[in-house]
C-alpha cells in the first residue's frame, strides 16, 4: 500500500489537486533513478566487452543473464520504493530473522563451491543469499536502534545493538566470505554513527575494531590461534612482490591491466590480459581491472562518475528523510554502497586488500544486480516520503 494515497491530493501549478499516483511520481528522485539505469546501461556495455570471449560461439552468454539478473532486479527497485518504509521499521524483528534465515539457508541448502557455501542454485540463476541480506541488514538494525541508541545511551544498550549485527556477520564470515562481512561491519559502524552515537563513543568502537584486526591479522596467530584462513590472512597482508608467480599472481595481473589501458584502453580486441585470460576473474573479482584495460582512464572515470552521482543523491536524501529511522537507513546503504565500490576498485590497483567484494553493477552475478538496484529502490521509498511530507517535490 502506497503511504501517498493516504494524503490530500497535491496542487499542481495550475492550483488543480493531482492525482495521488501523479504526486507520488513527481516526489521521486529521477536523478537518482537516471543514475541507476545509465550504470545499468554501462555496465551491460562493459560485461559485453570483458566477457566476449569467454564462452566459445556465445558472445553475449554473460550478458544476457546479467540483463535478465537486472530485469528482476527492476522489479525489487519498484516494490522496495513502493513499500512505506516505517513498515521496514515496524517489522524490523521479521526483517532480522529473514535475514539470518537467508544466511542459516546456505548452510543447509548450498553447494561448495571453491571451498565457499554461498550461492544456492535456483536453476535459472544462482541466488547469494548474502548480498539481499546488505539491504536487510541495515533495515533490520536501524529499526532496533533508532529507538535505543542516541547521544545519551549507555554501553549496555550500544553493545546490545553490535550483538545483533554480528551475528548476520559472523553467518557471512563463516561461508567463508570476508568480503562481504567486511561490507556488513562498514554498513553497523554506519548505523551507529547516523543514529547519533556521541563522537567518543564512535572513536571508541574505531580504536576497538582496529585493535581487534591487528590481533586477527598478527596478535593471535603469533600465539598460535588462527583465526582466518591463510589464503585470507595473505589477502589482507598482500605484498604484490611477495610472490609474482604464486598468491600475489592475479594481484599482479591486475595491476598490469590497469596500467596498460592508458588514457582510451586497448579496446575489446587488443586487450590481451582480459582477452586471453591472463587477468583470473576478470567478470568477477576484478571486473574494473579489464575495463581499465579495455576502455582506460575515460571508461573508468564515467563508471566512476555514475558511482559518484548514485552517492550524491544517496546523501541528499538522508538529508531530507522524514524522520530518523529513514536518515539511518539510507546513511547505511549509502556507506555499504560506497565501501564495495573503494574496496574493489582499490583492490585492483593494489591500494586495498583482495577481499572478493563485487563492483556494483558491473561484476557478473544477478545477486549483487538485484540488491543494489532493491537499495537504490529503498533510497526512493525514503526521498518520496520526504518530499511528500513537505508538501510535494
Amino acid at each position: 500500500m502506497i503511504e501517498a494515497t493516504q494524503r490530500p491530493r497535491a496542487r499542481s501549478f495550475s492550483g488543480r489537486a493531482e492525482p495521488a499516483l501523479v504526486s507520488f511520481l513527481r516526489s521521486l528522485d529521477w536523478i537518482l533513478l537516471a543514475a541507476a539505469a545509465g550504470l545499468i546501461g554501462y555496465g551491460l556495455w562493459v560485461v559485453g566487452g570483458i566477457t566476449r570471449f569467454d564462452v566459445p560461439g556465445d558472445e553475449q552468454y554473460f550478458v544476457v543473464r546479467q540483463g535478465f539478473a537486472a530485469a528482476i532486479g527492476v522489479v525489487g527497485l519498484v516494490v522496495a520504493t513502493l513499500i512505506p518504509i516505517d513498515l521496514w521499521r515496524r517489522y524490523w524483528k521479521l526483517v532480522y530473522g529473514a535475514t539470518l534465515g537467508l544466511m542459516i539457508v546456505v548452510f543447509v541448502a548450498a553447494e561448495t563451491v571453491r571451498g565457499s557455501k554461498r550461492w544456492l542454485d535456483l536453476g535459472v540463476i544462482q541466488f547469494q543469499p548474502s548480498e539481499l541480506g546488505k539491504v536487510l541488514f541495515v533495515l533490520a538494525l536501524a529499526g532496533y536502534a533508532v529507538d535505543r541508541v542516541g547521544p545519551t545511551t549507555r554501553w549496555k544498550t550500544i553493545f546490545t545493538v553490535i550483538g545483533l549485527g554480528a551475528v548476520p556477520i559472523l553467518l557471512v564470515f563463516m561461508q567463508p566470505d570476508l568480503g562481504t562481512a567486511l561490507v556488513y561491519a562498514a554498513a553497523l559502524f554506519a548505523v551507529l554513527f547516523f543514529v547519533g552515537l556521541r563522537w567518543r563513543q564512535l572513536i571508541v568502537l574505531l580504536v576497538a575494531g582496529i585493535l581487534a584486526i591487528t590481533s586477527v591479522l598478527w596478535l593471535l596467530p603469533a600465539a598460535g590461534v588462527q583465526v582466518l584462513k591463510p589464503y585470507q590472512a595473505a589477502r589482507l597482508t598482500l605484498d604484490p612482490d611477495a610472490d609474482p608467480g604464486g598468491i600475489t599472481y592475479n594481484l599482479n595481473q591486475s595491476i598490469t591491466a590497469v596500467g596498460s589501458g592508458g588514457l582510451t584502453g586497448r579496446g575489446v580486441i587488443d586487450a590481451s590480459q582480459t582477452k586471453l585470460d591472463y587477468l583470473p576473474e576478470h567478470a568477477t573479482d576484478f571486473a574494473f581491472a579489464s575495463l581499465a584495460e579495455q576502455r582506460g582512464f575515460v571508461g573508468c572515470a564515467i563508471l566512476l562518475l555514475l558511482y559518484l552521482l548514485v552517492v550524491w543523491r544517496g546523501l541528499r536524501v538522508i538529508t531530507g528523510a522524514r524522520e530518523l529511522y529513514g536518515v539511518v537507513v539510507a546513511g547505511g546503504l549509502v556507506v555499504a554502497f560506497l565501501f564495495q565500490v573503494f574496496v574493489n576498485v582499490g583492490m585492483t590497483m593494489g591500494v586495498a586488500p583482495v577481499t572478493g567484494i563485487p563492483l556494483p553493477f558491473v561484476t557478473v552475478g544477478g545477486s549483487s544486480m538485484v540488491a543494489n538496484l532493491v537499495l537504490i529502490g529503498v533510497l526512493q521509498s525514503i526521498h518520496a516520503r520526504g518530499e511528500l511530507g513537505r508538501g510535494g517535490p
